[in-house]
């Protein structure tokens, strides 16, 4: 069993990772090539009963993507951000179009986030 969720949460991350989008796939390739100095990011990272889409534990930086879905779930992605929040996490939200057609200024936002203790 893991601390941070439950083994059906830990098991879905796991199918998520193998199913990703253009914009996480893009954005996962800058991250694991540590074109952020020496932070560490974790893909479909499990926390309570939620997964995020990236996660950089030990600064407490959450990253997540939204596409035409998020207009629709608006309600639960605030929920959602509320919990993590509430766990310590800072929330960085991007829209996938961002990250596929301006990956350098995302780029520039998540190091200019890294850089600063608190947002």
């Amino acid at each position: 069993m893991h601390r941070r969720t439950t083994p059906k949460v830990f098991s879905h991350s796991k199918e998520l990772r193998h199913n990703q989008t253009e914009a996480e796939a893009k954005l996962w390739r800058v991250l694991r090539a540590h074109q952020t100095g020496d932070v560490h990011f974790r893909r479909q990272h499990a926390i309570g009963n939620y997964i995020v889409d990236f996660c950089a534990p030990h600064h407490k930086l959450i990253l997540e993507l939204d596409g035409g879905q998020h207009l629709e779930q608006e309600a639960y992605d605030n929920q959602r951000t509320a919990f993590l929040v509430s766990k310590g996490y800072r929330v960085l939200r991007f829209w996938n179009e961002a990250v596929i057609n301006d990956l350098n200024g995302v780029m520039s936002v998540i190091l200019d986030a890294l850089e600063s203790p608190s947002l």
